[in-house]
């Protein structure tokens, strides 16, 4: 069921929204032809009177449309791209419909009240459920379902979203499994299974020198199994702004990569240019988190500038994974806090808060 509430909505398709009725082992791919969907039934929103010109309402275009497609085994209802649709208080659902719908891709810009639960997303070209703008967003049983080297493919994507809870969900694709921007704040996670993918993500941020603002984020009760990462913070050299208030607890990680890292020196290119302005990042706690490792149990990378600040660790049990035979030990560069337990292994690299640095704070 997808449940959006607001006055004035802007419901914005990556490619084509795509639906799929009863498909067990449906296949999408990032095309937006309608020649793609050749074998299956198409329900054209704009052939039941949509307009998508970003002023008109489309929000009965959009139930009539789902009503015949949602009836009909093997169908197609599909958004166009290159088309701003205005959508108001809507849901898709009903006692009619068949079973095992699954999606391509969700984009919601300048939303609130949103709910979505009970959908597959699979195969995205891009971000497969994207939040813009957003408050008061409830994500909760859900599927996300992608190969784990599709590049790009975030499962879920926080841009400038507040008030936001994910939780009861499964998510598997080639990127990070959720992705926190700038400007998302009072983020809650919890009961998420992520994998393979690259982890549950906050940044990258301070991308071109930008200022990024990040807080109140907290991931509980979750696992993850074969990622890229567990639990990440990222940020580019040269940008300003914060990342505080973060909590990572009870979290279960099964051949991990490197479970817990925090990267003040990210970069996706081949080289990077080096910037004494950062993020500052502080207040950051590590709390239950235990599994296997297949390459290193920490890494924290801070910056020399704008070190990290009150970083705590507790409870925290990682071992290396029985597969795998070369290994190294934590890492710290610059980074402050406290041990409140003691650690498998140990995490010895963390220093007493000492100084608390200079920054640009949101």
């Amino acid at each position: 069921m997808l449940r959006f509430s607001r006055n004035l909505m802007k419901l914005v398709i990556l490619l084509v929204l795509v639906i799929y009725c009863s498909l067990e082992k449906a296949t999408c791919n990032a095309r937006s032809q309608e020649s793609s969907f050749e074998n299956f039934y198409v329900f054209n929103v704009l052939d039941y009177g949509a307009k998508g010109d970003g002023i008109t309402y489309d929000t009965k275009a959009f139930e009539a449309t789902w009503i015949e497609a949602c009836k009909v085994e093997g169908s197609v209802m599909m958004v166009p791209s290159d088309y701003d649709f205005l959508v108001g208080p809507i849901t898709f659902s009903g006692s009619h419909c068949e079973k095992n719908i699954v999606f391509q891709a969700l984009k919601f810009h300048g939303s609130s009240n949103v709910v979505v639960t009970g959908i597959t997303i699979q195969n995205s070209p891009k971000a497969h459920l994207k939040f813009d703008n957003c408050v008061a967003v409830q994500v909760y049983g859900i599927t996300v379902s992608s190969p784990g080297d599709s590049p790009n493919t975030d499962g879920i994507h926080l841009h400038n979203s507040q008030n936001v809870v994910i939780n009861s969900s499964d998510i598997a694709c080639g990127d990070d499994c959720i992705s926190i921007q700038t400007g998302s704040s009072a983020v809650f996670i919890h009961d998420v299974n992520c994998g393979p993918g690259h982890g549950f993500s906050i940044g990258g941020l301070g991308k071109d020198n930008t200022k990024a603002c990040v807080s109140n984020i907290t991931v509980q009760d979750s696992t993850l199994q074969n990622t890229m990462t567990g639990v990440r913070i990222k940020t580019w050299q040269g940008g300003s702004g914060s990342v505080h208030g973060i909590t990572f607890s009870n979290i279960h990680v099964s051949d991990v990569k490197i479970p817990i890292m925090i990267d003040q020196f990210y970069c996706d290119k081949r080289k990077c240019g080096n910037h004494t302005s950062a993020v500052a990042i502080s207040g950051v706690s590590y709390q239950s988190i235990e599994g296997t490792y297949s390459y290193k149990p920490v890494h924290f990378a801070c910056s020399d500038s704008v070190p990290c600040t009150g970083v705590s660790l507790a409870d925290i049990k990682l071992k290396p994974s029985l597969e795998k035979k070369h290994f190294y030990g934590p890492y710290c560069w610059e980074t402050y806090g406290e041990l409140r337990t003691n650690t498998t292994p140990p995490i010895d690299c963390i220093q007493p808060d000492k100084r608390i640095p200079s920054y640009d704070p949101c």
